[in-house]
């Protein structure tokens, strides 16, 4: 019954009832935050002041952000949750009948909301005139405010944003069931990217009067924050990998190395140059800690379709072999070396990770093409990561070097995502499907025999040819990689459901080459589509993968408005990839030009 609901459930926009309750229900909690920031602000109420200064005593650090910090940790944990299971609700079952009716969009809009509470903690705590650091940023001119909570703050915004706009982009373009989405990576790269400004907020903190630079407790306790700060920071740059971890990419193969490498080398680079010795491989630790957990509660406890995760482990024991060399004492050259290294052998690891336990192979036909981007995107990845941790201990470069690597990260990125998006689909192909029930009534699968047409569609070196069935309200996603029998036929090696709700296919990915045929569609009526039924024997046209995979949205919308919407969401996420480099730039200002600021460990500094 579950599985029949997206069947039904409208494929454009949400129900407007459903829209304005939300818009209502996020104005009227606005307000009251704000009324409890200006009561704060003119003393009209303390308590919000006295529960910072008790976190303070506790913990040594400013009461802005051991306040604020308290409220990062529960939102990424509840916002995480809420995304792999929402993941997998889509997955297993399709498309909602709008955001009241998918219980895991209310962890996410808590743990966003949450998120953007967090740095206006920061941005607001401090009052009269007070500096909460020496890198604060002036707002009027007796309200100053932790530059890393308005990074945060700015990316809370930026993901919650994403909400309303994801359903004015589904009212434009039908509903893409993909994580890949514009507004979808809005959501998940604004809490993405506050990672940053967490790991950053740390290090701001400690350029407040109000750091207590002689406890042990305080030393003890911000080198476990900081441990766990990297794990997040892992964590928020890993999730736009979790079409690959659900075993259902929508778009080639070489993106999931590259995609790993990226955020391995920042990650594991920072880490080890800025907090010291052993902290790269806690943060892998964490990040494996912590995705495990969230993957037994969505599977086990939930019920839902299971996902894998990258190992990361390889990658930064690597960082940290690099770091006992002499490379260390140039961190912009360790960081070149380090990507490098994460790049090939770190890639060469996670293949045999990915090889023994996800469904997809890595394939020898993505290699060549894989290296050519994920080399680049991890080299200049390390470079990023010692520019922040010099950004951290007041050393950056001077402007022109920072910001030619910085423009060059991005650049490279650019071209790597540029070259990986573009895929053909092939004109005059097609596949006979010789399809045998080996179900039951209640439960109907198939075993699938394909013969393609013209014989060398594929060559031997391909990356995948798969049946796979989803969106049924069953187990989630059920995939077969088949066998091949001959140089143009496969077969089945264990039944993929029909009937139903099910969506069920033969996907193919050989080179750049990305297709599918249908096996079995539902009727559709919220689209207009009929039932694609199953026969024993009949011949298909290779057509676009996401015609099938997302097969709710309007693929006849006119391309410059699609154009224009790409475009926007591109300019948001640069301005925020803008706003990391200002806050770290301001970071690193305070700290090269404060005398009192407490010292770095030179094993973490380098020469």
């Amino acid at each position: 019954m579950v599985g029949l609901e997206s069947a039904t459930a409208p494929a454009g926009g949400a129900a407007l009832d459903q829209v304005i309750g939300l818009s209502v229900a996020s104005m009227v909690l606005t307000v009251a935050l704000f009324a409890i920031a200006w009561a704060h602000r003119t003393h009209r109420i303390e308590w919000f002041a006295r529960a910072g200064d008790a976190l303070r005593r506790r913990t040594g650090e400013p009461g802005w952000a051991a306040f604020a910090s308290l409220f990062i940790a529960g939102a990424l944990v509840v916002a995480l949750l809420g995304f792999m299971w929402d993941v997998s609700l889509h997955a297993g079952r399709g498309r909602d009948e709008g955001p009241l009716a998918n219980p895991a969009h209310y962890l996410i809009l808590i743990g966003l909301f949450a998120l953007f509470i967090a740095g206006m903690i920061g941005i607001v705590y401090e009052r009269d005139g007070r500096r909460p650091s020496r890198a604060a940023v002036r707002i009027t001119r007796r309200w100053f405010a932790p530059v890393s909570a308005v990074l945060i703050a700015g990316c809370g915004i930026y993901a919650l944003i994403g909400f309303p706009l994801d359903d004015v982009w589904h009212r434009l373009f039908g509903q893409d069931v993909t994580l890949w989405g514009p507004t979808h990576l809005m959501l998940i790269g604004g809490a993405g990217l506050s990672t940053a400004g967490i790991v950053l907020m740390h290090r701001e903190a400690q350029l407040s009067e109000d750091y207590d630079r002689g406890s042990r407790r305080t030393g003890a306790l911000h080198k476990v924050t900081l441990t766990c700060a990297f794990g997040a920071m892992l964590i928020g740059l890993s999730v736009f990998q979790a079409e690959f971890d659900f075993g259902v990419a929508q778009f080639r193969m070489p993106f999931a190395p590259m995609m790993i490498a990226l955020a391995a080398a920042v990650t594991f680079v920072v880490a080890r140059l800025y907090a010291g010795p052993g902290i790269a491989i806690a943060a892998a630790l964490f990040f494996l800690v912590a995705r495990g957990i969230v993957s037994l509660i969505v599977g086990e406890v939930f019920g839902q379709a299971h996902h894998l995760f990258p190992l990361y482990l390889g990658s930064a024991i690597l960082v940290e072999l690099l770091a006992m060399t002499a490379l260390r004492r140039r961190p912009l050259v360790f960081g070149a070396v380090a990507g490098l290294a994460v790049g090939t052998v770190g890639s060469a690891i996670e293949k045999l990770w990915n090889d023994a336990f996800f469904p997809f192979p890595w394939a020898r036909d993505m290699w060549a093409e894989g290296l050519l981007m994920t080399v680049p995107v991890a080299i200049f990845a390390g470079m990023c990561g010692a520019l922040f941790a010099l950004g951290m201990q007041g050393r950056l470069p001077r402007p022109t070097v920072s910001r030619s690597i910085y423009l060059g990260a991005i650049l490279v990125l650019a071209a790597s995502i540029a070259n990986g998006l573009y895929y053909t689909t092939p004109k005059d192909a097609s596949a006979r499907l010789v399809i045998e029930q080996v179900g039951t009534a209640q439960e109907p699968a198939v075993e699938i025999e394909m013969t393609v047409e013209p014989a060398d569609l594929v060559d031997e070196d391909y990356t995948w040819v798969q049946a796979m069935a989803w969106q049924g309200g069953g187990p989630g996603i059920v995939s077969d990689n088949l066998e091949r029998t001959s140089e143009n036929t496969w077969r089945s090696t264990e039944p993929v459901p029909i009937g139903g709700n099910w969506k069920t296919l033969v996907r193919v990915q050989d080179e750049r080459m990305l297709t599918a045929v249908p096996v079995y569609l539902p009727a559709d009526p919220a689209i207009g589509a009929e039932e694609l039924p199953v026969e024993d024997t009949v011949t298909r046209e290779f057509i676009r993968e996401i015609e099938i995979l997302q097969r709710e949205r309007d693929l006849g919308a006119p391309m410059w408005l699609w154009t224009v919407g790409n475009a926007v969401v591109l300019v948001c996420t640069l301005v925020m990839l803008w706003g990391i480099a200002v806050a770290v730039g301001r970071v690193s200002r305070a700290v090269r030009d404060d005398t009192a600021a407490p010292a770095v460990p030179s094993e973490a500094i380098g020469r």
